[in-house]
């Protein structure tokens, strides 16, 4: 596979990849967006730029389009604020990924945690479909990940996580992704793509898709409870940056999400197949 000689720019490259992630400014359980895409290209920083700069940051506003929450008809429109701040590639701070620590680091591979939130889901999102079923609480989420990447000239990125809700939906989800940089993109333009799929505990589900019969009676859905961990979910993310001048620059990620397994059959699920879009604009320093 061969990208453009534009990827021999380890400088241009540096900003791109440390940009050129989602900049959903917003946690809810879950989202379309596929979570390789909260960090994006910032793995590939240190394997063409050795020498890192001791911090990278990238503060703007985002706009993002969604489901009202994971299988639901209804989107909605949000907005606010964008901040990404990042300490060599040792530490960071972000509106989407959360406080993070790589621990262990190199020019192929990541390995770290973070805490991020989950603003969970209120029954006034939907009140036709939710009505009976109660809320979902705001929780904190902790993250254990680990990222590798092929080569410079092969530069195929591989990226595992587990996050565990401490609160709220409670219970764990993981993630298996694989992206890359996509052929056409450039110095001042660059794009990622990639599938993943995530895997859930039971207990997660009967949260987030299960009926309990408590819920039944109040809601009017049939009963559904899960009785095994499996898939939950399997989608595909694209991520774009654009920059304008030396310290402008605009994101646009798009997400396409399919609930899988289990709870595809739950009664609260509307529709399986979810999307999302997100548009920013940014200042880097």
């Amino acid at each position: 596979m061969r990208i453009t000689s534009s990827w021999r720019l380890p400088s241009c490259l540096l900003l791109l990849v440390s940009a050129c992630q989602s900049q959903d400014a917003w946690a809810q359980t879950p989202s379309p967006l596929q979570e390789w895409q909260y960090s994006g290209g910032v793995i590939l920083a240190k394997l063409f730029d050795p020498d890192l700069p001791k911090f990278r940051s990238i503060v703007g506003l985002a706009s993002e389009w969604q489901p009202a929450y994971d299988g639901s008809r209804a989107y909605r429109l949000e907005g606010g604020p964008d901040i990404n701040v990042y300490y060599r590639d040792v530490a960071y701070i972000s509106t989407g990924d959360g406080l993070g620590f790589n621990f262990l680091h190199g020019a192929h591979y990541q390995l770290g945690v973070a805490m991020g939130y989950d603003f969970g889901r209120k029954e006034s999102q939907d009140y036709a479909n939710l009505h009976g079923m109660g809320a979902i609480g705001a929780a904190p989420v902790g993250k254990i990940y680990g990222s590798w990447v092929i080569s410079r000239k092969l530069p195929l990125i591989l990226r595992v996580d587990a996050r565990q809700f401490i609160g709220g939906a409670q219970g764990a989800v993981g993630d298996i992704a694989v992206y890359t940089p996509l052929p056409g993109s450039s110095k001042s333009f660059v794009m990622f793509a990639g599938p993943s799929l995530s895997l859930a505990t039971r207990h997660y589900m009967q949260v987030l898709y299960g009926v309990t019969p408590q819920q039944s009676a109040a809601s009017g859905h049939p009963v559904f409870e899960f009785t095994h961990n499996g898939t939950s979910a399997a989608g595909v993310g694209l991520s774009a940056t654009k920059f304008l001048g030396d310290h402008w620059l605009v994101n646009v990620d798009g997400a396409f999400n399919q609930i899988r397994g289990s709870p595809a059959r739950s009664p609260i699920v509307e529709r399986t197949n979810q999307r999302v879009a997100v548009f920013s604009i940014n200042y880097h320093w």
